[in-house]
């Protein structure tokens, strides 16, 4: 039996946009960086005092977070609404696509006719409850920016530019063992609009799938010694120092391919009232 893992964090991400949402129109001028750092170490003071004082700790992000400024003005403030009949909420399991998921999809490099530009990467890891076994035959998918920092998205205005053999977005089912696998491009950092001069760490966005689309969870996972993870207030939401190095992959010289790709792992562990943060309807 496996040593029972930590809990795989996970940070707000948007619903339905390619990039972070910033302040609403008719917001302040954006705030500077000095504020939002400011806060980020409040917020984590904060939260070290109340566990000195006795708090239990926290796994997961306040999903009103002051730093992350659209997130106040969009989280659920009303408790859930019971359901009696769950076919009012879904009338069926996910479903993958026009066609079933096959090894094609997991390479995001061999998705067109060219080669795309940037450092190609291969990312695998386990999907894991919180005892430590595998979770099996579970839809993941993933989608990300390009080298340059873009999304293949038409709401995605950065003026970085757009690669033609790259579409960002790939999935996979998870094996008897619980693992996923991905051939992919480092993503490059980009500008968001929550205060003056903000950028996001290099990230991949996850996406897990249960047996019902209720239960599906979304998460980002981030790459080792990004100088950017200091200022980001959608990782640092996440206050628990522990916690938020359970969200950054671990380069694996094993997974490397010689003359090809870098190798990189990271799970995703899900517990019970622990269990990773799902993106509200």
């Amino acid at each position: 039996m496996p040593t029972t893992p930590e809990p795989s964090p996970a940070v707000p991400a948007p619903a339905g946009n390619a990039r972070e949402a910033g302040p609403p129109a008719g917001a302040a001028a954006p705030v500077t960086q000095e504020i939002i750092s400011a806060e980020i170490t409040q917020a984590r003071q904060d939260y070290v005092k109340a566990v000195e004082g006795g708090a239990a700790r926290r796994d997961h992000p306040a999903r009103g977070y002051p730093p992350y400024r659209s997130s106040l003005l969009r989280h659920p403030r009303h408790d859930l609404v019971a359901v009696g009949d769950p076919e009012a909420v879904e009338l069926s399991g996910p479903v993958f696509g026009v066609t079933d998921v096959t090894d094609l999809d997991a390479d995001l490099t061999g998705q067109h006719h060219g080669e795309p530009l940037g450092e190609r990467i291969h990312l695998t890891g386990r999907v894991l409850d919180g005892d430590g076994r595998p979770v099996r035959g579970q839809l993941v998918e993933i989608w990300q920016a390009n080298a340059s920092g873009r999304y293949a998205h038409q709401r995605d205005r950065h003026p970085a530019p757009l690669d033609p053999n790259f579409t960002g977005v790939g999935r996979c089912l998870t094996d008897d063992e619980g693992r996923y696998a991905f051939t992919t491009i480092r993503p490059g950092a980009y500008p968001w609009r929550n205060h003056d001069n903000a950028w996001r760490p290099a990230h991949i966005h996850f996406s897990v799938f249960g047996s019902a689309f209720t239960q599906r969870l979304i998460t980002q996972m981030y790459f080792p010694g990004d100088p950017l993870f200091a200022f980001d207030p959608i990782m640092q939401s996440v206050t628990d120092d522990a916690a938020r190095e359970r969200l950054v992959a671990r380069y694996d010289h094993d997974l490397s391919t010689p003359e090809w790709s870098l190798g990189y792992h990271w799970d995703i562990v899900l517990s019970g009232p622990a269990a990773t943060w799902t993106e509200p309807a």
